[in-house]
């Protein structure tokens, strides 16, 4: 799908606000955005160079999402150059908004992790975060459905997808546990370090065997999902001679996303439901 021509003007015109020239040159090539750089200024750069990704980029909603992930993802803090003290959350705001607005003129959403989609069916009620921070397992679910109903039509889309919950689940779990602080790469590797650690996720050494190789395997589901969707996926811009995605290997990196997760919110509420539990906590399945 194009990028419509309203999100192209109002992500050129935020770009060119929050970046210099050179960093705007580096960004859009980072996103395989292609060939050089247009003349003009900030903003005719912006713009022009959005329209040769539209002609030429086989997912040009994949390389807009990467270029306004910065911006979309930033997280309050307290500006060094603010001498009231004062966050500027109000600031972030003002640049997220007009992007959150037209994308849902234009019929798309974002997603955390850079990921612009086309909202199917009624848009939901509650953001993924809330859903998360709700342990809405029946919602988690139906973002999982969406997922699976791009699955035929872009299977490179849902990997997307599958990749951007178990980020955003990593993200609400870090945000709502005391002691923990957000990645300096809030990306999937590092999100899921500082997870599985505080969650205690290794198997412990009297279970079962078959259990232990299961647990164990929690790991090795999260790296492949993040090595499809770095290889595979159009999230970084796809070449001419990019792997493809074929069906039955998106649908895997989905479903398997989906018994993570829920395991995940599961093992969550275990923690919290078991006294004593908050430090030194027992490991999974004691």
């Amino acid at each position: 799908m194009r990028i419509p021509s309203p999100v192209v003007a109002v992500i050129a015109d935020v770009l060119q606000e929050c970046h210099t020239h050179a960093k705007l040159k580096m960004l859009f090539m980072k996103h395989g955005a292609p060939g050089a750089a247009p003349n003009g200024n900030k903003l005719q750069m912006c713009m022009t160079w959005l329209s040769i990704v539209n002609e030429q980029c086989p997912s040009p909603l994949e390389v807009a999402g990467g270029l306004i992930m910065n911006v979309m993802d930033a997280l309050p803090r307290t500006d060094p150059f603010d001498f009231d003290g004062k966050t500027n959350a109000a600031h972030l705001d003002a640049r997220k908004r007009p992007i959150l607005v037209v994308l849902e003129k234009n019929g798309l959403r974002y997603e955390t992790g850079g990921h612009i989609y086309p909202v199917t069916g009624l848009a939901p009620s509650r953001t993924l975060d809330d859903i998360l921070r709700g342990r809405d397992l029946t919602a988690i679910t139906a973002e999982f459905q969406r997922a699976q109903q791009t699955l035929a039509k872009d299977p490179a889309a849902a990997l997307l997808a599958a990749c951007a919950i178990v980020e955003a689940f990593c993200k609400v779990y870090i945000e709502d546990t005391p002691g923990l602080e957000m990645p300096k790469a809030p990306t999937l590797k590092p999100l899921w370090a500082i997870v599985h650690k505080d969650l205690q996720l290794a198997p412990a050494s009297e279970l079962d065997e078959d259990l232990r190789r299961v647990l164990g395997g929690l790991a090795s589901v999260v790296e492949g999902i993040l090595t499809a969707r770095t290889h595979a996926s159009s999230a970084h811009g796809r070449g001419r001679i990019a792997d493809k995605v074929e069906l039955r290997h998106a649908r895997l990196a989905v479903n398997a996303s989906h018994t993570l997760v829920v395991f995940l919110l599961e093992t969550w509420d275990a923690r919290k439901a078991t006294p004593g539990a908050e430090r030194p906590r027992t490991r999974v399945g004691r």
